[in-house]
């Protein structure tokens, strides 16, 4: 699953992934989760040289589900955009 979004002048691709680190979910039944695989770039521009960012949920644990880990790596990208935007 994959989706891009536009947040101000960066474009957030997120894409979901199953877990592949062998930590185990904290809810049975789940398997083993999903991960959060992001790439931030400036809308209009080639993209970036950097590694996309694996995420997990805040318990570094995979997310549940993979709706939960498309909109975890949208939360983190808007606010690594806007951590960005206040320090310059």
């Amino acid at each position: 699953m994959k989706r891009v979004y536009i947040y101000h002048a960066v474009q957030i691709e997120v894409s979901v992934e199953i877990d592949t680190s062998g930590e185990r979910s904290v809810t049975p039944g789940y398997g083993s989760g999903y991960v959060a695989v992001e790439r931030i770039t400036r809308a209009g521009l080639p993209a970036s040289p950097a590694a996309p960012l694996r995420l997990g949920a805040a318990d570094r644990r995979p997310f549940l589900n993979e709706v939960d880990a498309l909109m975890g790596g949208y939360s983190a990208g808007r606010r690594m955009n806007e951590d960005l935007e206040g320090s310059g």
